[in-house]
């Protein structure tokens, strides 16, 4: 009679594992580069939030230029302030520049991670996302990247995203690639990471799904958005590197992410008035 009983419960926990409702899709969105009491773009960007549910992301520098506190209440509050009860921030160098960060921290309080990390992760929908800090030191065995790998083998999401500043590659003239940022690419990689923002060069650019080294991985690479397009001004291009697929420098606005529990759809949004835009989806590995 207990194994029947057993096998029912069994039949029965069956049943409901495969009835359970998925996932719903979530938006993420967001930009880096953002305030700058010099620039009304801050403020054309965050009226394009103001219309878009969802949880944000920056991808650092977020009030120019030296992340004062001052600053922050004057340049970032206005604008992109009125969303800090759902932003998710990472910490740029013009952030950095006062008290290593501290007033970035105290602005965010809990939401940018424990505190002076500048590093932390969260779920979101299916998927698992990771803030980074690309302002220290990120090599082979450093805390950061030994907390990352952490984290990621902690993790039981099949996709995972990752935010910072400094873009790991990019064709921009004023920055370019960051090799330094290697390390945390690579501890993505080996644990089978999908997507990399990050900001830094003042313009919009995706690329093709790469290896660590930049080579092109359609299968298990991940690929990388860089959009420094939260307000500040903006950079030009020079020739396309290996994998960049778009490009735009004259087009302020955000890139919203609808995370799925396969995959994810991208879009890049326009402030009012620009037509540039960037589109596309894609499945986790």
């Amino acid at each position: 009679m207990k194994v029947v009983v057993m096998l029912a419960q069994m039949a029965a926990a069956t049943v409901q594992a495969r009835t359970a409702a998925p996932v719903p899709a979530a938006v993420l969105l967001g930009a880096g580069d953002i305030a700058d009491c010099d620039s009304k773009g801050d403020e054309q960007t965050a009226a394009l939030l103001d219309s878009i549910a969802g949880v944000v992301f920056t991808a650092g520098d977020n009030a120019y230029s030296d992340g004062s506190a001052s600053e922050f209440e004057r340049c970032y509050a206005p604008s992109w302030g009125r969303h800090r009860p759902r932003t998710r921030p990472a910490l740029g160098n013009h952030d950095d520049r006062s008290e290593n960060g501290a007033p970035f921290f105290a602005y965010f309080g809990a939401q940018a991670g424990p505190a002076r990390h500048g590093y932390y992760s969260y779920d979101l929908g299916a998927w698992h996302i990771i803030a980074l800090n690309s302002t220290t030191t990120m090599k082979r065995g450093s805390t950061q990247e030994r907390w990352l790998r952490a984290d990621l083998a902690a993790t039981r999401a099949r996709c995972v995203l990752a935010y910072w500043h400094h873009p790991r590659f990019s064709s921009g003239t004023e920055h370019g690639s960051q090799p330094q940022t290697a390390p945390l690419w690579q501890a993505l990689a080996d644990y089978g990471a999908d997507v990399v923002v990050a900001g830094h060069e003042h313009n919009y650019e995706r690329f093709a799904p790469q290896s660590p080294a930049g080579n092109a991985d359609p299968r298990r690479g991940i690929r990388e958005f860089v959009v420094g397009t939260g307000g500040a001004d903006l950079y030009a291009f020079g020739a396309p590197i290996a994998n960049s697929e778009v490009r735009n420098g004259d087009t302020w606005g955000v890139l919203k992410l609808t995370l799925q529990p396969e995959g994810y759809r991208w879009r890049f949004v326009p402030v009012a008035g620009k037509t540039f835009s960037d589109s596309g989806s894609a499945r986790c590995h």
